[in-house]
């Protein structure tokens, strides 16, 4: 069956593979989002307590899809992964320290004889909802902005800067810092809107309920106001366009409007995902009472459709993906950073057991959110997080 598929096929079918899981990614950060609201919407232990536990039962989730995704990266566009991984260490090596003090705060918050105290991991919770969704925003927004990296004749990649990708971050100096920037705050304030939205799912509590929706508001303000600015400025900017016969690498004005112009479908994929989210967004909030609880499939389905098409924008129609602003020839698409033909194809045959583990991930979120948490049960039940 795949091995019909073009050499550029077999590219472009595993980036929509790696753009679907962008998407479920940047969705199931709700639990990032969620850890920074712990003690905003829980004012009391018991309150902390069911927040905690609601997450609990999701967190490894998030994890996991992380974990596929560098997968997914490393084995289909190899030197992608290598140049990023390579040379942004510290940027990774910050959101893989964020990760590990995740999984330890959740295994040790309540064990007896806890010498550091459950504040102390509370405080872990937040800084990895804090650095895990502003970092991956943030990494994710120099697809369009470009980073500074050359690769040799070997296939050999190098820095040209010492800051060890912080600098994309950090560098006030240069305007693409704010664009960056901006996606990964959009990011953090989708997270904890999308986290007040799984709390009224999720927690049988009114107080806890009241305060996740005034929560709502509170955050999706701050995030429009960033995914706009970002948005805007992806629209107008320069984009980093190559020839397929050739190769070479050019900026073109207004490329990645160009793509979308050219890619009506993702166009209109892009339209619906974020009309979704703006429509997830005033139900949770104006329709509360009425139909609160489901407004986090609306918002989360628009989550996962507007990276999902934000990722084609950069991905197809002659697009470098990660594109170099110092040596503009060593920018990476999705036909030079690959794997070879065979790879992929072997690769592909491996992907059709995807809607699989998706049905398993659905079954298990289905069974775990029969019963809703309640304060009965924190108060009960000895094996809590």
């Amino acid at each position: 069956m795949f091995e019909k598929l073009s050499y550029l096929g077999l590219q472009e079918y595993w980036w929509a593979i790696i753009a679907l899981l962008g998407g479920i990614l940047v969705f199931m950060l709700f639990v990032q989002g969620g850890q920074t609201l712990l003690h905003r919407l829980g004012k009391n232990e018991t309150e902390v307590k069911m927040l905690v536990n609601s997450l609990g039962r999701k967190w490894d989730l998030t994890f996991t899809t992380l974990v596929v995704f560098g997968g997914a990266s490393f084995a289909s566009f190899p030197l992608f992964y290598s140049t990023s991984f390579g040379g942004a260490y510290w940027v990774w090596m910050i959101i893989l320290f964020a990760f590990i003090i995740q999984a330890v705060s959740y295994e040790y918050r309540s064990k007896l004889n806890n010498f550091l105290g459950k504040k102390t991991y509370d405080a872990f919770l937040f800084i990895n909802g804090l650095v895990a969704t502003i970092f991956l925003g943030t990494a994710v927004a120099t697809f369009f902005t470009g980073s500074f990296f050359h690769i040799n004749s070997m296939h050999h990649s190098f820095w040209d800067t010492s800051w060890g990708g912080l600098g994309l971050a950090l560098d006030f100096a240069r305007y693409a810092t704010y664009v960056n920037l901006s996606l990964g705050l959009a990011v953090f304030f989708l997270s904890r809107t999308l986290a007040s939205m799984y709390f009224i799912n999720n927690i049988d509590d009114k107080v806890v309920a009241e305060r996740s929706h005034q929560a709502i508001i509170k955050n999706a303000i701050p995030f429009l106001v960033f995914f706009l600015f970002f948005l805007f400025n992806v629209i107008f900017m320069k984009g980093f366009n190559y020839d397929p016969k050739t190769m070479v690498v050019n900026l073109e004005s207004f490329k990645y409007w160009h793509n979308l112009m050219d890619m009506p479908v993702v166009f209109i994929l892009l339209l619906l995902g974020i009309v979704l989210v703006l429509w997830g967004i005033f139900r949770g909030y104006f329709f509360f009472e009425k139909c609160g609880r489901k407004a986090i499939w609306f918002t989360g389905l628009g989550t996962v459709i507007t990276v999902f098409s934000l990722f084609l924008t950069i991905g197809y129609n002659h697009t470098s993906f990660y594109p170099s602003v110092t040596s503009l020839q060593s920018s990476l698409s999705i036909q030079n950073a690959s794997s070879s033909k065979y790879t992929l194809i072997a690769m592909s045959y491996v992907s059709l057991m995807i809607p699989f583990v998706l049905a398993y991930i659905w079954y298990a979120w289905s069974a775990m959110n029969k019963k809703r948490i309640t304060r009965k049960e924190m108060e009960e039940d000895p094996h809590t997080y």
